[in-house]
Order: structure tokens, then sequence, then C-alpha cells
């Protein structure tokens, strides 16, 4: 009688498929309920949203996978995204572990890619996911991950999409791509939250751009007081919770200790094609060596200058007919738009450092 009540709730809310109900009706246990998980079983699988809670309730109690189905297919989505990133020794069995807790925990997976570094057999991975209304807080869905990122040896991260990160921006006298970066972040482009601007030119040397909003830092620098002026960084860093720090043509050599304690969060903008051209005067190198293109590199901050890991690169074709400053014109629209892409890149948690080099999940 139970299977014959379920045919007739079946028949009423699957939009009248008679497909459907001669699954259940023909029925002897509960393993055709099971082949009914299978989406292929229903004709219109979009009437599964229709469902109600008696029917819900029902096949819950008979034990079987197609009540997962049904509940999560009757919940509203949160609304909010969240990503995890991680890498780890590669195995079999991690995208398997991974999926399978994000759907016990209430979450639909929206984007994932992933990376099996061979050569030192790395495995690196982004997931793009959504949750359930009804899910868990989002903060034990983390603490929950914790056992899975200890058994795999994880180094991972798991965020709310909605918390943006907070930046900070160095610069000089050229403010090309200070300017740029906060033209996107006025126009929406960059979900960040500009913290504050720190540069060691005082403000009126930007008197044409707009700061409303952003506190201004003058940290003025010379060789005997850079130590100083570090500590001063480090200490807005501390006291303002910078998640990134973003070197927008910053020309100051920041120290070994000041580089380390930044690891993996400052970004630098380099105006050469690494690792051609280093140095302080990289367009004026290349215009000696008669390059034919030139370009503008990205890359996180060590204590090797302009050594550390490249997230973003680009390139322009020049000819001999272009001066030196030619060369510095073109090469400041390009800058432009590589430091742009890297700031992007690592505020999506798309950038996974892998040693001197990164593996960048781009869109």
């Amino acid at each position: 009688s139970r299977y014959f009540s379920a045919w007739m709730h079946c028949r009423a809310q699957f939009l009248g498929d008679g497909t459907t109900a001669r699954h259940l009706a023909s029925a002897k246990d509960g393993s055709t309920l099971e082949r009914l998980a299978d989406m292929r079983h229903f004709k219109a699988s979009s009437a599964l949203s229709n469902i109600d809670e008696s029917t819900i309730r029902l096949a819950k109690g008979w034990g079987c996978q197609i009540a997962k189905i049904l509940t999560f297919r009757k919940t509203v989505m949160s609304g909010s995204q969240y990503v995890l990133t991680f890498s780890c020794p590669n195995r079999p069995g991690i995208v398997a572990i991974v999926s399978s807790y994000l759907f016990e925990h209430g979450c639909n997976i929206l984007d994932a890619q992933q990376y099996d570094d061979t050569g030192t057999k790395i495995f690196f991975m982004r997931v793009l996911f959504d949750r359930l209304e009804t899910a868990d807080a989002f903060d034990a869905l983390k603490t929950g991950f914790i056992e899975i990122a200890g058994r795999f040896d994880m180094n991972w991260t798991m965020r709310d999409r909605d918390d943006k990160k907070r930046v900070m921006i160095l610069a000089s006298k050229f403010d090309h791509c200070l300017t740029d970066l906060i033209y996107r972040w006025r126009l929406g482009e960059l979900p960040i939250d500009i913290v504050s601007v720190v540069s060691n030119y005082d403000q009126s040397t930007y008197a044409h751009l707009d700061f409303s909003g952003i506190p201004f830092h003058h940290l003025p620098v010379t060789k005997d007081t850079k130590l100083e002026q570090e500590n001063q960084i480090w200490d807005l860093v501390k006291r303002e919770r910078i998640e990134l720090v973003v070197l927008a043509r910053y020309m100051q050599i920041l120290s070994d200790g000041l580089s380390a304690k930044l690891a993996g969060r400052c970004i630098n903008i380099h105006h050469s094609f690494l690792p051609g051209f280093k140095g302080a005067s990289p367009y004026t190198q290349a215009h000696q060596r008669g390059v034919k293109l030139i370009g503008a590199t990205a890359h996180y901050v060590t204590s090797d200058l302009d050594e550390g890991p490249i997230i973003e690169q680009d390139v322009e074709r020049i000819s001999h007919r272009d001066t030196p400053e030619d060369l510095v014109r073109k090469g400041r629209d390009i800058e432009r738009r590589v430091l742009a892409r890297a700031v992007r890149h690592h505020i999506e948690d798309r950038v996974l450092v892998n040693g001197r080099k990164t593996v960048v999940f781009s869109n």
C-alpha cells in the first residue's frame, strides 16, 4: 500500500509523468527508488522543484538516495559564493573526497579547475561553490574540512567571495599604475577594499588624483631612514589588517626582512619582460640591445630582486624607430594592464605558488 501511495504522490507531483509512476508501481523494494536518483529516469527533471514535503518525508522513510536529491532540489541556494583552493602531494581520491565533502554539507560546485605537476608530484585545485540556505554555518564547513586537509597534507584556503581583501598600495613618483588601480576600484572592476595608499612622495605629487575615502600616508625614506620607514609600513600592515600589498611602481627595494613578512601577499610590477633586463632602467637597456618586443611582469616579491614567482606578463612590439621615451610611453600601458590582471588573479584566489613558479587558474 505504501508503494501505491508513492505512485499517487509521484503521479501528482511529477506533472503527470506516467513513466515515473510505472517505475514506482513495479517496485518490489527500494532498489527502483535508488535508480530513480539518476535524473535520466525523469522526463522532466525540472518538475522536481514542485515536489512537496510529504513526498520528501516518504522518500526519507525508505532510506534511499533519492531523498537527498529531492531535498537538494527543493531547497534554495544561499546566493553567496565561496572559493576553496589547495595544493598537496598528489594521490588517488583527492577530487572524489573533496567533492563528496562539499555535497554532503549542502554545497553545489559551480566551477572546478585542477592541475597535476608531474615534475614535483604536487596537485593543485580551485573550487568555486555555493551553499544551501539550510546548510551548516560557513565556519562549521571550514572547521570540518580541517580533517581532510590534514589527511592529504594540504596547504589550503576557503573564503567567502563577498569578503573583499584589504589592500595597501605603495607608489612613488610614477603614478600611472596607482591611477589605474583606483579607477578600476571605483568602477567596481576590482572588488577590493583599498585601505591605504603609502608613498615616499607627499600627496601634492598626486594633486590630480581623487583620494576621497582612501587614507594617504606620506612616509619619506632615505638610505639612513629605510629601516625606520619600513617599520612604519609594517605597523600599518598589522594595524589595518592588510591582506595584499601592491607595489604600483614603488621605486624602493624592500628589505629582506619586510619581503619575508609579506611573502605571498605582496605583488610588484616590473617594467620589463623578466627574466630579461632587471634593475632600474630596463627600457634603456632594451633600447641599447635593439629588442623588438618590450613587456612588463607582475610577480610576488621575494628577497631575491625581481626573482619572485611570476603571476602575469604581457608584451608589445616595437621597432628601430622607437626612442627610449617611446618605450617608456608604451611600457606604461603594458604595466597598467599587467598589474591589474595580476591583482585580479590574486584577489579571486586564482594563484597558487608552486616553488619558484605559480599556477594561475584563469577565468
